[in-house]
C-alpha cells in the first residue's frame, strides 16, 4: 500500500497562485499512486481546513484536475480519481499503432479476419496515385489489447508493389515490420482524418460494443521517403480504453 502522504504547506510568497500550488500538490498525489482510480478526494471542506485556502481556490484546483483528466465529479457525492488511460502516439508518428503498444507493456494480439486480392476503387486510386481498377490487396484485421477488442482497421494497398504480401503470416505481426523487413518501406509521413462515427452492428460486434455507442474512425494514406503513397487505411478504435497523444513543438 502507498504511504500516506504528508501534507504539504503551500506558499502564499510564491509567484504561482494557490490554486496552481493546490492542484499540482493533488497531482502529485496521484501520479504517485497515493491516491488511487476511483478513490475519493478529500471533500472541498476538508481541503479548505487542510490547506487553510478558501473555497475558490478549492473549486479552481479541482477545475484544472477535471480539465487534466486526472479526475472527475459526481454530482452530490464528490471528486474521484479517474482510472488513467494510456497515451498512444501512433496517430501522430510513424510507428505504427503496434509498434505503438508495444511498448507499453500491455498484451497485444492481432487477428487477421480477411486477406484477398481485389481492385482499386475511385479513392484508393487517388490515395495511392494508381489507375482505377489496378490490383490491391485487402486486408481486415482486429487487434486486440490485455484482451479487450481495441481497433479493426481496414488496409488496402498496391499489389504490384507487394506482390508477395498475401503469402505473409500477419498474424500477431507488425504490418510495417514486415514492409520494411521484405520491401524496404521506410513509412516517413501521413495524412489522418479523425472523426467520431457510430459503428455499423456488424463492426460493433467485432468491437463488443453496445448498440450506439461511438468510436473514432481514423483514415491514413501513408508515403515512404521518397513521397510515394504506398498504405490506405481505414480503422475503428474504441477510445474508452486509451487516449492519443499529439505533441505538437
Amino acid at each position: 500500500m502507498p504511504t500516506p502522504a504528508t501534507h504539504v504547506a503551500l506558499d502564499r510568497e510564491a509567484d504561482a497562485p494557490l490554486w496552481q500550488q493546490l492542484a499540482r500538490v493533488l497531482r502529485d498525489e496521484i501520479e504517485a499512486g497515493l491516491l488511487r482510480a476511483d478513490q475519493a478526494l478529500p471533500s472541498e471542506s476538508e481541503l479548505i481546513d487542510r490547506y487553510g485556502v478558501s473555497r475558490t481556490v478549492v473549486r479552481e484546483a479541482l477545475a484544472e484536475l477535471v480539465r487534466a483528466g486526472l479526475i472527475y465529479k459526481v454530482r452530490a457525492r464528490g471528486s474521484f480519481v479517474s482510472p488513467q488511460r494510456p497515451d498512444l502516439k501512433f496517430i501522430g508518428s510513424m510507428t505504427g499503432s503496434s509498434d505503438d503498444l508495444s511498448t507499453t507493456g500491455r498484451s497485444v494480439t492481432t487477428r487477421v479476419l480477411d486477406f484477398e486480392l481485389g481492385t482499386a476503387d475511385a479513392e484508393d486510386a487517388e490515395a495511392l496515385r494508381i489507375p482505377e481498377g489496378s490490383p490491391v490487396v485487402r486486408l481486415r484485421r482486429l487487434r486486440h489489447v490485455d484482451g479487450t477488442p481495441w481497433l479493426l482497421v481496414d488496409t488496402v494497398l498496391p499489389h504490384d508493389r507487394f506482390p508477395t504480401l498475401g503469402r505473409a503470416n500477419l498474424e500477431n505481426r507488425s504490418l510495417y515490420e514486415h514492409l520494411r523487413r521484405h520491401f524496404g518501406v521506410e513509412p516517413s509521413g501521413a495524412d489522418r482524418w479523425i472523426s467520431a462515427v457510430v459503428p455499423t452492428p456488424e463492426d460493433a460486434e467485432l468491437l463488443e460494443l453496445g448498440p450506439g455507442q461511438p468510436v473514432l474512425s481514423i483514415e491514413s494514406v501513408a508515403w515512404d521517403s521518397d513521397g510515394v503513397p504506398f498504405e490506405r487505411y481505414h480503422a475503428l478504435h474504441r477510445s474508452d480504453e486509451s487516449r492519443f497523444y499529439v505533441g505538437i513543438r
